[in-house]
């Protein structure tokens, strides 16, 4: 039975789906069966697996909105992941969700079929707070946090946890932080380091080791559909998804 984890971040900017795509594509690397889930509506961890975002008939929104089949709608991809896509139908799907029954469950019912099928499920979530990312915090087990090393982040990480107690009290009650992740990360600024101690403050041990560097690599992968470990596998972007997934893997399997 699958392990379901929602990457999440109402602050928009912060290296959420470059972590869902590396991530569930060094972890499928490390022999694990993967599924990502594209709930985003601009749909980049679809284009960054390499599939077409306009092309898929069924894909994420026919799951939450018309009751299709989730195991219809996986696609496999080069990559050892299997990928729930997106599409730009998916826009409206927040305004759709509100006269739908159990609308927040919309997610969890879908996924049900495809969960006992691998080993993690990776979910990337809007950077916004609607119904779309609720969907995505009540289907999940835990929330994988990317954060980036400036000021603002920390108002945005404060305003994700008041999103996560509202979701565990209402309709998400075992909903746990699965950790932190800092991203595009220079430990030769001073601020990095000030956002780092305060993360760490209040976090403690749910701050991953790992860390996330300002990689040009990075940013380029996903304009030729390509994870980081099959674009530049011997890269710092690489090594750095690649230490996340052991330490990911090590937290959850001992």
């Amino acid at each position: 039975m699958a392990k379901v984890v929602a990457v999440a971040n109402q602050k928009g900017g912060v290296g959420k789906t470059t972590t869902a795509v590396n991530l569930a594509a060094c972890t499928a690397a490390l022999g694990k069966r993967v599924l990502a889930v594209d709930l985003d509506p601009q749909g980049n961890t679809t284009s960054g697996f390499g599939v077409a975002k306009h092309g898929a008939a069924a894909n994420v929104y026919t799951c939450l909105i018309d009751g299709q089949n989730v195991l219809e709608a996986v696609t496999k991809t080069r990559y050892n992941v299997d990928l729930l896509p997106s599409n730009t139908q998916l826009a409206g799907a927040g305004i759709e969700l509100v006269d739908l029954d159990r609308r927040e469950n919309r997610l969890r019912a879908a996924l049900a079929p495809a969960v006992p099928l691998y080993d993690y499920v990776f979910i990337d979530c809007p950077p916004s707070l609607d119904l779309l990312t609720v969907n995505g915090l009540c289907a999940c087990d835990t929330v994988l946090i990317p954060i980036q090393c400036e000021y603002y982040a920390l108002e945005g990480l404060s305003e994700l946890m008041n999103t996560l107690k509202t979701v565990r009290k209402k309709y998400n009650r075992y909903l746990d932080i699965e950790g932190v992740l800092f991203t595009m990360y220079s430990g030769r600024l001073n601020l990095t380091m000030q956002v780092v101690q305060q993360v760490k403050k209040y976090y403690g041990d749910k701050v991953y080791k790992a860390v996330i560097p300002r990689a040009v690599r990075l940013s380029e992968a996903p304009s030729y559909g390509m994870p980081i470990n099959f674009y530049e596998p011997n890269g710092k972007g690489c090594a750095a998804y690649m230490e996340l997934a052991r330490e990911f893997l090590k937290n959850n399997e001992g």
